[in-house]
């Protein structure tokens, strides 16, 4: 009896092993479910069992069972064995073969690559997280998100593995890195972190331009400053200046290369030398010195008058100035005798101008002058100028002029006896006359010769022969009438010109 205990104890090893055995699945990979299950040749026997990996006890049962690793990770993989005590005395512990079990990776750490670690602002970006899956896990739905200083740039997790950035920036520097996973079961890997480092260009070949409502800025109308560059990538700062380089009319911040200020009402003081500036952070650059002009309307002219004393006279010569006090020379005065033109004169570095006029009667009336500088007219306020003839009357002296021999000495007697036949008041020799006063007078007894006061325009000459009273002269009385306009006025012009009527003579031959 003794002697078969001992067979039993020191039974061959193998023996031992073949009595209970592990099963374990061929191939695992990571999210795998691992069933480790030990089976005995007569699992009645088996009192208790107990799995193990790396030599350490992992789990006891007391009846038969199997051993499962739900969701298997990297650190899951090992050598693994079983034993199993029995209810039997001849012996009661069998051990089973060790069995490694070696998870695989189901993906590998994803790697991040960029299309260029050092981008230019402004240009794309092509951002993709690399990873495989293994032919036998192909089926396997993964999702990726990329990251940016821990940031995600997603809004969630997306199923393709490449973020297309149309545009990068200097902000857009960063530490980028990508994560993979799998929908179910889930397991997550993560990459390296990436450096990425947007390259800037400076601002280049700053220019200034002036926009204005026809070309040419004038007071109180808009004027646009436009600052442009032709290189420089990232947020520019403009900002515009004038004369003054430590006082800024305006700063603008934006990602374009010009920016513009509006200046919606200039002033004719805004006149001067006007630049920009632009950064990117690389240094200001200045733009060339652009003059600006601001051409302003002309104010409505003063006009007035130089006449030499109270009331101007025919032959006498007046100064008309016409002057307007503000405006952008050069300025061209226009002169005008009742809309008509007088004449003009420029003024090139502004100011007035003067207009010298010889008088005559006709140029009685309404005076007045405009200035023009391109930016629209101005009248200037009517000045009326009323002119005397010599002697003081009124008007334009009548002058007839007979040819011939009317101032020879012949002729000068007949006139000297015509004054004294007409002295004499013959009905017969002055019926002619008197006949025809009559006919140009409201009232026969006040058949008098008009007032030279009236207008020039109104008066008429009339021509009147005288009887020859038998002898060979021919006497001719010239008379200036007009329709008066009461007898009044008749009255007076008789008493003011009694010897209006002028009369000549010629010799008549024979």
């Amino acid at each position: 009896m003794l002697l078969w205990a001992l067979l039993v104890i020191f039974a061959p090893a193998s023996e031992q092993a073949d009595w209970l055995t592990l099963m374990v699945p061929s191939s695992v990979f990571e999210g795998d479910n691992i069933l480790l299950k030990c089976k005995g040749k007569d699992d009645s026997k088996i009192k208790t069992m107990t799995y193990y990996k790396n030599g350490i006890k992992v789990l006891s049962l007391k009846h038969v069972s199997s051993f499962s690793i739900y969701s298997a990770a990297l650190s899951d993989s090992g050598n693994y064995y079983c034993s199993a005590t029995l209810t039997t005395w001849r012996r009661n512990k069998h051990t089973s073969k060790t069995v490694e079990i070696k998870v695989q990776e189901l993906f590998p750490r994803p790697v991040l690559t960029a299309s260029s670690s050092l981008p230019l602002e402004g240009s794309p970006v092509t951002l993709t997280c690399k990873t495989q899956l293994p032919p036998q896990k192909l089926h396997v739905q993964l999702h990726f998100c990329i990251f940016r200083d821990h940031q995600t740039l997603w809004s969630g997790w997306s199923s393709s593995a490449e973020l297309q950035i149309p545009a990068v920036w200097s902000e857009d520097s960063g530490s980028y890195m990508c994560e993979a996973e799998t929908v179910t079961p889930r397991i997550r890997k993560q990459s390296l972190q990436s450096q990425i480092h947007v390259q800037r260009i400076p601002v280049s070949n700053v220019s200034l331009e002036i926009q204005a409502t026809g070309g040419r800025v004038i007071e109180g109308g808009k004027l646009v400053l436009l600052c442009s560059v032709a290189k420089g990538t990232g947020n520019i700062t403009f900002s515009w200046h004038r004369e003054d380089p430590e006082t800024s009319l305006g700063r603008k911040t934006q990602r374009s290369l010009s920016a513009e200020l509006e200046i919606p009402s200039v002033k004719g003081r805004d006149s001067g030398e006007y630049y920009c500036r632009a950064s990117n952070g690389h240094g200001a650059v200045q733009s060339k010195v652009v003059n600006i002009l601001v051409h302003i309307p002309v104010s409505r002219p003063l006009f007035t008058l130089g006449a030499p004393g109270a009331q101007a006279m025919v032959g006498d010569v007046v100064e008309l100035h016409c002057e307007a006090l503000r405006g952008s020379p050069p300025i061209l005065y226009r002169f005008y005798h009742k809309d008509v033109t007088l004449g003009n004169s420029s003024a090139p570095t502004g100011g007035g101008v003067a207009f010298n006029l010889s008088l005559t009667a006709a140029h009685s009336g309404n005076y007045s002058c405009e200035a023009d500088n391109g930016l629209g007219a101005q009248r200037s306020e009517v000045v009326s100028l009323s002119i005397s003839g010599p002697g003081g009357y009124g008007g334009k002296l009548l002058t007839v002029r007979v040819a011939g021999g009317l101032f020879g000495a012949l002729g000068f007697a007949a006139v000297a006896l015509l004054f004294y036949s007409c002295s004499r008041k013959i009905s017969g020799e002055s019926s002619a006359i008197e006949a025809f006063r009559g006919a140009s007078s409201p009232n026969p007894e006040e058949g008098t010769p008009p007032s030279p006061l009236l207008a020039l325009e109104e008066q008429q000459p009339v021509y009147v022969n005288v009887h020859s009273v038998g002898v060979d002269v021919i006497y001719s009385q010239v008379c200036s009438i007009q329709q008066p306009h009461s007898p009044a006025n008749i009255k007076r012009a008789l008493l003011e010109n009694k010897d209006s009527p002028v009369i000549y003579s010629s010799v008549k031959k024979s």
